[in-house]
């Protein structure tokens, strides 16, 4: 199994959002993220998906959405360089003085922002890679065990525009 990601590129129509995912969910393939906006023409939306798969099964994925009439181009990022980033809003709740000093910290080495917090309640705006966001989940549930609320959007990817890796 792998981590995978597709590009999609569809008709920016009416139920093509619900026809693409009952793809998914009609073969119980799973999706890990889906994320979808406009592009620069307003007549064509941009998928970025990702999926945990065999080679097999994402042969399989990757024909069934060539073969569906609203895509008009399917393109693999797995093994590509692409620049890919998630949004994940965190929440600490019950934050003392001590808690709120820590917050700002990790706040520093993370490159998170802190967007808004009060007295007792610090909320985080982390736009980074799934795997650093992962890191920053996984640290903030050690230090406010039972104090946080997690907010995780899908990742949107880009092809790198030079060769190296990233």
């Amino acid at each position: 199994m792998k981590k995978r990601w597709i590009c999609l590129f569809v008709e920016n129509e009416i139920g093509v959002l619900d026809r693409i995912s009952g793809l998914f969910s009609g073969k119980s393939y799973n999706l890990d993220s889906l994320t979808v906006g406009v592009t620069e023409d307003s007549t064509i939306s941009r998928m970025t998906i990702s999926l945990t798969s065999d080679d097999r099964t994402f042969e399989q994925i990757k024909k069934q959405l060539g073969r569906s009439v609203e895509v008009i181009k399917v393109v693999d990022y797995t093994d590509t360089p692409i620049h890919m980033k998630e949004i994940l809003f965190v929440k600490v709740n019950h934050c003392s003085d001590a808690d709120i000093t820590e917050l700002f910290r990790i706040s520093k080495v993370f490159g998170v922002a802190i967007i808004d917090y009060d007295s007792t309640t610090v909320l985080l705006e982390c736009t980074q890679t799934e795997n650093r966001n992962d890191d920053l989940i996984a640290l903030l549930k050690r230090k406010f065990a039972n104090r946080i609320e997690i907010v995780r959007g899908g990742s949107v990817a880009v092809e790198a525009v030079s060769m190296s890796e990233r």
